[in-house]
């Protein structure tokens, strides 16, 4: 079970993430109350161990932009959650780094697995940060497969029963584990990774 923890700000986020065992660590690098500059990402990245994959997230911003903050962050991945088409992707594969596309099923974009050239899906709600939960029948329905994670409303309390239900490739959380609203909480993250992997395999590293 792939585990990630997106909006890190802070290296005590950082390390209580690492110490918890997750397998990637996500930066906001659009507008979002959890956002970083470059530089902080830059700063944060270096003190995460080689085999937990550094994610910047992005929305909307033009490729230049993208580029040039991935590259300030020496992050190894890049992620995209504004519905950006299939030429973002192409345009960012010369940086070498993962790249991630993250989307909703109310977005009508398609659930496959590297549509758009992506290594890895996110299916998250519609309303991405926010923490609330969304109705997942439709992926019940239609099962997705492949490397995909699933995020949205997810906590301690009910990601075991997400994953039995879903059965995903792994996870991403960001407000299930805060104490407040951009406020990450170590106490959480430790049980969300713990309950996430109750149940089935261990850390999934992304190669």
């Amino acid at each position: 079970m792939f585990i990630k923890v997106c909006g890190l700000r802070t290296s005590t986020d950082v390390a209580a993430a690492v110490r918890a065992g997750v397998d990637a660590v996500g930066f906001m690098l659009t507008e979002s109350v959890r956002r970083v500059t470059p530089t902080e990402a830059g700063r944060l990245a270096a003190e995460v161990p080689p085999q937990v994959l550094t994610v910047g997230v992005f929305r909307g911003e033009p490729v230049d932009v993208i580029r040039d903050c991935v590259t300030t962050a020496g992050l190894r991945a890049v992620q995209l959650h504004g519905g950006e088409p299939p030429g973002h992707y192409e345009a960012l594969r010369d940086l070498d780094v993962t790249l991630i596309r993250a989307t909703s099923v109310a977005s009508g974009a398609d659930l496959r697995p590297g549509a758009y050239g992506e290594e890895l899906l996110i299916i998250d709600s519609p309303q991405p940060g926010s923490g609330q939960g969304w109705n997942w029948s439709a992926l019940q329905a239609k099962p997705v497969t492949g490397r995909w994670l699933l995020a949205g409303g997810l906590h301690p309390g009910n990601v075991a029963a997400a994953i039995t239900a879903l059965a995903p490739w792994g996870v991403d959380v960001s407000s299930g584990v805060e104490a407040r609203r951009g406020i990450k909480e170590p106490q959480l993250i430790a049980e969300f990774v713990a309950a996430a992997r109750s149940n089935g395999p261990g850390s999934t590293r992304f190669e």
